[in-house]
């Protein structure tokens, strides 16, 4: 135990710590660019947190020292993001990364990361923290292969920035790989070949090069090859991510994460607040269009003010649109802002500004937020993320100027398997025919309705998925700003027929694989 006398001490050892830890990680943000630096300016925002530093001090005044504070601080927050479960949970990678990087600091001991190599090499990990994702030196790792994780985790999405084949939550299997051997792995099939034939291995990695080089050369708009029209769009949660984006190939916003801006916020902020935020983003595109999802709280994302509390099954919760009924006025505060952040950036018919909400599950839900957006002057769309609402799609979308759907969670739901769950990632797969068969039915409903269809999730971001997606009759995708050049090239390989063709062989598939290798093998000999 420490003596009473010492506890001030051991704080101070904790303190000048962390602050050491979240200057380099600070550092580092300043030197990556788009999805690295907002995940390693994340992380750092998680050392400065005043409730873990709370946690961390409370326990050294009950005599624990700065080390054991550390781990016990950090072990209590990894167990409540792991019930929040979603994001959160997927945050506890970060959780533990801080951790041993704190106390490496501690113990003077150099910090936890990537092993020293010298030549490029395939990595396998357990897993893989997003501060040593984003500081890859990518001439020497080549490839990343983890244990755990998950297809939407800061780890996939920042390797598909950096353009690094990365597969995700392999499990136990990849253990049995040792050190040296030989491997081929294809990040858009998920697979790993140990040992491959030499030549076979070595037409695969010209031919990636070869798109890679076509990737880098494309500029855009979006067309397949004989001229059909796909319009691309940028994900984004904040002003800087906007900014980043309006840099790239992306036409406008598809999504703006508005509850993103304040998961820190203990209160609600006031419209004018709000409203000066969203200026921001619509600043980075003034004369596009922006697509504003109202406040997506709960389950995976609690935001202080408007989550519900100790919810038994929180993603089947209150959460989304489903907050508003018990607090309708923040809702309405929040269209308030968005329609006076628009008037104020000078937003017009040349650049409209579209909103749309979240787990819409009925019509009267859509009527309802048609309504509100109507009085304020704005596009109304709902998302389509519970399988209600596609299977309602005639109901719900003449009520509505759009829909959106998002495929991370219409296929956790479709498939009702947590998305981030490392043991059931061949269930969140957004390839699986089921979710693909969702969206057919939501594409025709919008064809007969007029309604336009957009797609939203991670399923946009993956060039061949994109292709199955437009084949369907999807009218825009929208992704990390980074994945745009991808998707773009890819579609400029192909015809519409190509996708209407790759479309009905993933619907006709038996499961996700065979549908995935269905479309490879008909649209990379297209």
């Amino acid at each position: 135990m420490v003596a009473e006398a010492d506890r001030d001490s051991q704080y101070e050892r904790f303190t000048t710590a962390a602050d050491a830890v979240a200057d380099r990680l600070e550092q580092r943000a300043t030197q990556a660019n788009g999805a690295a630096s907002e995940v390693l300016t994340a992380t750092a925002g998680l050392v400065r947190d005043r409730g873990w530093r709370k946690t961390v001090k409370k326990n050294i005044n009950s005599g624990h020292p700065a080390e054991y504070a550390v781990v016990a601080a950090t072990t209590k927050f990894i167990s409540m993001f792991e019930a929040a479960g979603g994001v959160m949970a997927e945050r506890t990678t970060d959780l533990r990364d801080i951790r041993d990087r704190t106390i490496a600091e501690l113990r003077g001991e150099p910090e936890p990361g990537l092993p020293a190599v010298t030549e490029p090499v395939v990595l396998l990990a357990d897993d893989l923290s997003p501060a040593d994702t984003a500081a890859l030196d990518t001439d020497l790792f080549i490839a990343l292969v983890t244990e755990l994780g998950g297809p939407t985790s800061h780890t996939a999405i920042i390797a598909r920035q950096l353009n690094v084949p990365c597969i995700v939550a392999v499990g136990e299997s990849m253990n049995s790989v040792e050190d040296g051997t030989k491997v081929l792995v294809d990040g858009s099939l998920g697979t790993i070949v140990t040992n491959p034939d030499a030549d076979d291995a070595t037409a695969q990695v010209a031919a990636w090069k070869d798109m890679a080089e076509r990737v880098a050369q494309w500029q855009g708009p979006a067309t397949t090859a004989d001229g059909h029209r796909v319009q691309l769009l940028a994900n984004v949660q904040d002003g800087k991510a906007a900014r980043t984006a309006a840099g790239t190939q992306a036409e406008g916003i598809g999504l703006f994460r508005t509850e993103m801006c304040f998961l820190n916020s203990s209160d609600e902020p006031s419209v004018d607040e709000q409203a000066k935020v969203y200026s921001k983003v619509f600043e980075a595109f003034p004369e596009s269009k922006v697509v504003v999802r109202s406040l997506d709280a709960g389950s995976d994302k609690p935001v202080a003010f408007a989550s519900m509390a100790d919810e038994m099954n929180p993603a089947l919760g209150v959460r989304g649109l489903r907050v508003a009924r018990g607090n309708e006025g923040l809702l309405h505060r929040q269209l308030d802002a968005i329609a006076k952040a628009a008037k104020d950036c000078g937003r017009g018919d040349n650049a409209p500004t579209w909103v749309m909400a979240p787990m819409v599950a009925t019509a009267r839900e859509a009527k309802w937020f048609s309504g509100l957006c109507a009085e304020r002057g704005l596009t109304a769309g709902a998302m389509i993320e519970v399988p209600a609402a596609a299977l309602m799609a005639d109901k719900i979308m003449p009520h509505l100027d759009f829909v959106s759907i998002g495929t991370n969670d219409l296929t956790q739901y479709t498939m009702a398997a947590d998305r981030l769950s490392p043991q059931l990632a061949y269930l969140t797969d957004p390839w699986q025919p089921a979710v693909l068969r969702l969206i057919d039915h939501t594409c025709r409903i919008g064809e007969k309705t007029g309604t336009a269809v957009g797609v939203c999730g991670e399923a946009a971001a993956d060039p061949l998925l994109a292709c199955v997606l437009t084949g369907l009759g999807v009218n825009s995708l929208s992704a990390a700003s980074t994945a745009i050049a991808g998707v773009g090239a890819q579609l400029a390989e192909v015809t519409f027929d190509d996708c209407k063709q790759a479309a009905n062989a993933a619907l006709d598939a038996p499961g996700a694989v065979a549908a995935r290798e269905a479309v490879r093998a008909l649209l990379l000999n297209a």
